[in-house]
């Protein structure tokens, strides 16, 4: 049976916060893995894959088939998964603090004494990480194909992660700066050198909206697969046939909203645009036909993310697309710096 290795943390009032952690013990013989989902608490896909792979992972484990051990924490995140407001999570960001969740793990994980709620929270995802071999961090975006973010020291084998999970995209990265949970795990790592046991990547689930059983099960079963593949599981598994489309960073081309208003995409996800073309429209005054500005790809490229609300503020992200160049807006740093 699984171990139970839940732990606590301290809400802003102090009183305990349960963060749930599972792990399968095996034979010892393979990696260690460490799987996590809702680091940002609104992004659920990763939950519920997560929870359908532990009766997969069970299964293995008592057909004597684990030869590594593997923890799982499903809901990462119980300081942000409560903080509901009007009917709708906020859960990127910390409502105390205005603090992302995701950002300055770097900082927690070095800090002495309890710190803030966010340092401690932090600093106890980091400790359950550390002694992995394998880290994979769950993920959604707004609405999105499903893509892989990983360091550029483990590529090309990550290509085969990206294609056992269907993925359609890879963007690799090489820094960050902001102390994400991946790069603070990783940062230890890269000074030692990166050795061939060991992965980490982050894996973007789709959009916030694409929460089915359907979807779950997929996933579930491609970290399945993979994981046997790693050595983790002694079960023969076919090595999986899928497109992955790969690029730097600095290539994706993200269009941000030059006004606020009603958006209106006019592509769909996945669509290939050319280098000019139209493919969404911000209408900033119903009734007002000349408060309407249309958008226009950067380069050519496939939409892989779009904006899940069709309100939206100025500054905002409108969609990211795939391109054959570094884009003309790239400044290094991160995809997402918010």
């Amino acid at each position: 049976m699984a171990r139970d290795i839940s732990f606590n943390v301290r809400n802003n009032n102090g009183d305990p916060l349960r963060v749930g952690a599972w792990r399968f013990d095996g034979s010892g013989e393979g990696p260690t893995v460490h799987l996590q989902a809702g680091v940002h608490a609104d992004e659920i896909a990763g939950m519920l894959v997560l929870h359908l792979l532990m009766p997969k992972l069970q299964q293995a484990q008592d057909a004597r088939r684990l030869k590594g051990s593997v923890t799982l924490v499903p809901q990462a995140n119980p300081l942000g998964i409560g903080q509901f407001r009007q009917g709708r999570i906020l859960g990127r960001f910390h409502d105390a603090t205005g603090h992302n969740f995701n950002r300055g793990f770097d900082q927690s994980a070095a800090s002495e004494g309890p710190g803030s709620v966010i340092q401690h929270w932090q600093k106890s995802l980091v400790q359950l990480a550390a002694s992995a071999d394998i880290v994979l961090d769950l993920h959604t975006d707004d609405e999105a194909l499903p893509y892989l973010y990983v360091h550029r020291s483990f590529w090309p084998r990550g290509r085969e992660l990206a294609a056992t999970m269907r993925m359609d995209v890879a963007i690799i990265w090489d820094e960050g700066g902001d102390g994400s949970f991946e790069e603070t795990v990783i940062a230890p790592w890269l000074r030692a050198g990166v050795n061939s046991r060991q992965m980490a990547a982050t894996l973007e689930l789709r959009g916030q909206g694409d929460v089915s059983d359907r979807y779950a099960e997929q996933d579930a079963n491609g970290l399945y697969a993979w994981l046997c593949a790693c050595g983790v599981i002694d079960e023969a598994q076919v090595a999986a046939d899928w497109p992955v489309q790969v690029l730097e960073m600095g290539q994706m081309e993200t269009i941000l909203a030059p006004q606020p208003g009603v958006l209106v995409f006019e592509r769909e996800l996945g669509d290939f645009v050319e280098e000019g073309q139209r493919f969404a429209r911000i209408l900033q005054r119903p009734g007002d036909p000349s408060s309407e500005v249309a958008l226009y790809a950067e380069q050519a490229g496939r939409l892989v993310t779009r904006y899940r609300d069709r309100l939206i503020a100025q500054g905002m992200a409108v969609a990211k697309f795939t391109g054959s160049r570094v884009s003309r807006n790239w400044r290094g740093g991160l995809l997402d710096p918010n």
